[in-house]
């Protein structure tokens, strides 16, 4: 029987911990003890930090690009801040062109393209039991139709991402992990199917519209963040 992979203890650990600096900074700041401008880094802290957490959460590359994106583009802001570098804002969008050729350097060997219908899109393989997918500033639909669906990971950042399972099955329990950031990420399940939500909103939110069925073997635990977006699960 298949069980499901325990939450990552660290990436809850790195959200608190983010949480406590941030509550701290600002404590000392409105009370006088720091004479800081925080604000104006609070932008690049928070990229540099959702780019921790994916790199945390993830267990393929493209979301190991997607993390590292992040961190690059949060660090790159942070150092033009404090006036390190001098860069221009035409300068950030080659750094999309690196970040969608490391892209295709990774999925290389998988002989699928990374564009589709103007947009960056990641998709490991053609086997529906296990999940691969990354969405990069625009949408993504894709239906699955498998016996045996085992989870996966699901990313969406700056887009949005549908996933249709209603006519798919789980032999037993399936992990869906996900990370919707300015975005949101819509899945569709069939109605003899139980969803366990264990996601952390970070100003966005987790929402389950799906009928409980009368048995609970076919389990779908859905894990991840949704960041200033949001996660809908339906049947």
């Amino acid at each position: 029987m298949k069980t499901p992979r325990p939450r990552n203890p660290a990436s809850q650990m790195v959200v608190g911990l983010f949480v406590i600096v941030i509550g701290l900074i600002f404590l000392l700041d409105n009370i006088g003890l720091l004479d800081l401008d925080f604000t104006l880094h609070l932008w690049p802290t928070a990229l540099i930090f959702f780019g921790i957490l994916k790199m945390l959460q993830t267990r393929s590359a493209g979301g190991a690009i997607v993390g590292g994106g992040l961190i690059l583009f949060g660090g790159v802001i942070f150092l033009h801040d404090l006036g390190i570098i001098q860069l221009s804002w035409r300068a950030f969008w080659p750094l999309m062109l690196i970040l969608a050729g490391l892209s295709v350097v990774f999925k290389s060997g998988t002989g699928k393209s990374l564009f589709e219908d103007g947009r960056i899109s990641l998709d490991k393989g053609s086997d529906d039991a296990l999940l691969n997918i990354t969405a990069i500033m625009g949408g993504f639909q894709r239906r699955v139709t498998t016996p045996d669906f085992r989870g996966g990971e699901v990313t969406a950042v700056f887009g949005g991402c549908e996933l249709d399972l209603r006519q798919s099955s789980i032999s037993s329990v399936a992990v869906l992990n996900v990370f919707a950031m300015f975005g949101g990420i819509t899945i569709k399940v069939p109605a003899d199917w139980v969803v366990e939500l264990e996601g952390t909103p970070i100003m966005g939110g987790f929402e389950e519209k799906t009928i409980a069925p009368a048995t609970q073997d076919k389990r779908l635990i859905v894990r991840g963040y949704a960041i200033m977006g949001g996660l809908e699960v339906r049947n």
